[in-house]
């Protein structure tokens, strides 16, 4: 069975200390740095499993990280601050950022949430495998041939062999329903796996972005479960004669 490895990027020591204590407890084997600059290094010879990373960093912040580590990478990234703002949460999550926490917090909840994501990111690697909508390795002309092709390692979406800009969140939704082909997600299902689970506001913001994808990928079949929520079927995508 893998040890996972985890990277915590925090500038306070006292806090890198505990948090590894308790991953290090929970079996995980940890890398503690205090700068984005280090994280850039680390993530180029020895790429971590998550990422427990703090916004307010000397030099690079952890919002430009997420940024950085989001433009090439699935990675889990939960950020950490010690400001309770809306905007921040927002900002984070919209950054793709899969969780965020609040300092001070508890370090049983970090582990916690840091077994919730792996395990979420280890079920989307396994059906992703399987996905027609994933590319997969050594097929170049896959993204030709069908109205939605994500290639998940550089984070690129392609309808008919044209390249389609997404937001991270378009990104992160496409993702998920193309991980899971045929399956129905509830709004609330949507809200907790991409938002968060303790995300605030209303589920009008999952209509919104669906409404922004298809906007973008008028062929692929995304489908409106009536009163529920949404799926992905797996329908070929023709061109129109």
């Amino acid at each position: 069975m893998k040890t996972f490895h985890i990277a915590i990027v925090d500038d306070d020591i006292h806090i890198r200390q505990i948090v590894e204590a308790y991953l290090q407890k929970e079996g995980y084997v940890t890398t503690a740095l205090e700068s984005a600059e280090e994280a850039i290094t680390l993530e180029q010879k020895n790429p971590p499993d998550l990422w427990v990373l703090d916004i307010m960093l000397p030099g690079m912040n952890g919002y430009e990280f997420c940024r950085r580590i989001r433009a090439g990478s699935e990675t889990p990234i939960i950020m950490v601050s010690a400001r309770d703002e809306e905007v921040d949460k927002i900002l984070g999550l919209e950054l793709g950022s899969d969780d965020y926490l609040t300092k001070p917090f508890s370090p049983r909840e970090l582990v916690a949430r840091v077994n919730r994501a792996l395990q979420r990111w280890k079920q989307m690697k396994s059906h992703a495998e399987e996905s027609p909508f994933i590319a997969k390795d050594n097929n170049p002309e896959e993204a030709a041939n069908s109205a939605l092709v994500l290639d998940k390692k550089k984070r690129l979406v392609y309808s008919f062999g044209e390249e389609v800009e997404v937001t991270s969140k378009e990104f992160q939704v496409l993702s998920l329903l193309s991980e899971h082909p045929n399956r129905a997600f509830s709004r609330d299902e949507l809200l907790s796996l991409i938002w968060g689970y303790d995300y605030f506001g209303s589920d009008r913001v999952v209509d919104d972005l669906i409404r922004r994808i298809r906007k973008k990928l008028d062929k692929i079949p995304l489908e409106t479960v009536w009163g529920f929520g949404y799926r992905l079927r797996t329908l070929e995508g023709t061109k129109d004669e």
